[in-house]
């Protein structure tokens, strides 16, 4: 097909009908595409799945990475290796395209493969990459590993995404309406944009900004003088650069950047945009700041057969059902681990990406309560852990380890490595508790949650992220009630959600499944239903073209 005067290759709906380019620095559309590492590519992949169905036109901009993440092996000792794998993948189309962009002064290369929509159902995803010939050895590393180490390779890796980005829509010509950075790592295509049209404002009218975290630390910052020597501002002088961006100092904070530069932004739950405007709000010269809460691409994620039985409320069916798929999921167990878990056991996933924050360890903060939990013979449980750790952080990555060492005493406990989307999808179908403890507010959005719910899981919170838009408490899922924590120190706060999760746990949880499993599964039905209703992709890419994108 020809990428002249490109557009999308099908009729869009006229609701829709603005021209987008979205940039993400990961997607996860599908197993077969490893070009993510978590929240932010299911996220992006759900997004773009949701804009097919709703023939929007617009179209994705990312990074064709040649190892992936990596990929999460073993040692010898079951613990956590990490290696990388070359990836080949023939349903991607290359477009002939290839121009150059200047990094670190320096002519590098650029090929571009097309995601074409009907493979995956996806709206058309455009992918960059600098591993060809006509390039250095160094150049070709840019996009060799997803958020490289490397302080030098990572900048180079964020002037691709944006420069790059910028500059293969005007090699299409597609003239888009708005340029969506979904997180800030593309924020220097505004430098590009900048030389291309000459001022800021022509900018702001097109420019819009997704915020995906409240961590200060998330929110990426690099040496000023470092980016202007690996080319990052598009030749532009250090003055003109701090004259436009307002930085004062020598840290170039991409997000504070893209927030003075788009004209309006989002965060991406009710309390991430609260959170935001205060984080943000001490700034001057920032956009307004809405909040459109994540979602999930029900297509994709949902067990289609729980939800016709819940629809037609035949009970043997669903129960049947979800044992099933549980049953399905302990094979995964079984293979790695060697243990054989119960179907008719009560079984608590926590699964997400390893990192502080995010209390992957919290359940077994006492070992003695621990240890009553996993042998209580009335109300027995079975629990899997599951992630992938940033393959540089070593605190998470102990975490991870310990866990795997710790598990090794119960046949009841396992701990899975893999954690991609097939896993995740199976660990969701293991689950009848989804278990979500982060520190309160430091979890932008925890959209995991939401696709177990689509599989009969029932949510189990701190009250963070879309947990408080979604939850009511015993009807569609159970929540840890806030405490006062803003008078509280770290170690009060973790010993108040402790306290109440193990309460709510012991008190709640295991009592109903166990005694009352009828008003067990109507929980369970009742976070599917809501969770279809109000957090569900399409409704979400809806709302970007009505809030976002007006």
């Amino acid at each position: 097909m020809s990428f002249i005067n490109y557009k999308v290759p099908y009729q869009t709906d006229e609701r829709f009908s603005k021209s987008v380019a979205y940039f993400s620095m990961e997607f996860a559309v599908h197993q077969p595409l490893k070009i993510y590492s978590g929240g932010l590519g299911f996220l992006s992949g759900s997004h773009l799945r949701s804009a097919y169905e709703l023939r929007q036109n617009l179209i994705g901009v990312g990074i064709l990475w040649k190892y992936g993440y990596y990929d999460q092996a073993r040692n010898q000792d079951q613990t956590l290796q990490t290696t990388w794998m070359e990836k080949n993948y023939s349903f991607l189309e290359d477009t002939g395209i290839k121009f150059q962009i200047i990094i670190h002064d320096h002519p590098v290369w650029i090929k571009v493969f097309y995601l074409n929509p009907e493979t995956f159902k996806t709206a058309p995803l455009f992918l960059l990459s600098t591993d060809l010939p006509e390039n250095d050895y160094v150049s070709q590393t840019i996009t060799h590993r997803l958020y490289d180490a490397n302080v030098a390779t990572k900048v180079a890796q964020f002037i691709l995404l944006g420069v790059g980005g910028a500059k293969l829509i005007d090699e299409l010509n597609f003239n888009p309406e708005r340029y969506h950075l979904n997180e800030a790592h593309g924020v220097s295509s505004v430098f590009y944009l900048y030389k291309k049209f000459g001022n800021v404002e022509e900018i702001k009218k097109r420019l819009v900004f997704t915020t995906h975290t409240p961590e200060e630390a998330g929110n990426e910052k690099h040496d000023i003088n470092l980016c202007h020597k690996m080319s990052y501002f598009c030749g532009l002088g250090l003055d003109e650069v701090r004259k436009l961006t307002g930085l004062q100092d020598d840290q170039f904070n991409h997000s504070l950047v893209a927030l003075r530069f788009a004209h309006l932004a989002n965060g991406v739950s009710a309390l991430h945009g609260e959170v935001s405007r205060q984080m943000w709000g001490k700034y001057p010269g920032i956009c307004p700041i809405i909040s459109i809460t994540n979602a999930q691409n029900w297509t994709y994620w949902a067990d289609k057969q729980l939800y016709r039985a819940a629809d037609e409320s035949n009970d043997i069916w669903f129960d049947d059902r979800k044992k099933y798929l549980k049953k399905r999921a302990f094979e995964i167990v079984a293979d790695q681990t060697g243990k054989v878990f119960d179907p008719n056991v009560l079984t608590i996933v926590w699964a997400r990406r390893f990192a502080g924050y995010k209390r992957a360890e919290f359940l077994t903060r006492d070992k003695a309560r621990f240890e009553k939990l996993l042998s209580n013979t009335k109300y027995p449980v079975q629990i899997i852990w599951a992630g992938k750790p940033y393959p540089m952080d070593y605190p998470a990555i102990n975490e991870f380890n310990n866990l795997v060492h710790f598990s090794k005493n119960y046949k009841n406990v396992a701990v899975l490595i893999g954690y991609e989307l097939t896993l995740s999808k199976r660990m969701k179908q293991a689950s009848d508790i989804w278990l979500n403890n982060p520190r309160v507010p430091r979890e932008a959005s925890g959209t995991s949650g939401m696709t177990a719910a689509m599989n009969g899981a029932v949510n189990f919170s701190t009250d963070d992220g879309w947990i408080p838009e979604f939850m009511d408490h015993g009807h569609n899922g159970f929540v840890v009630p806030k405490g006062d924590y803003a008078h509280m120190n770290v170690q009060q706060q973790d010993d108040y959600d402790y306290e109440k999760l193990y309460d709510i746990l012991e008190k709640e949880i295991l009592p109903l499944y166990y005694d009352n499993y009828d008003t067990w599964r109507q929980v369970a039905k009742n976070g599917m239903r809501d969770v279809r209703f109000r957090f569900e992709a399409g409704r979400m890419a809806t709302e970007y073209y009505e809030l976002l994108y007006k």
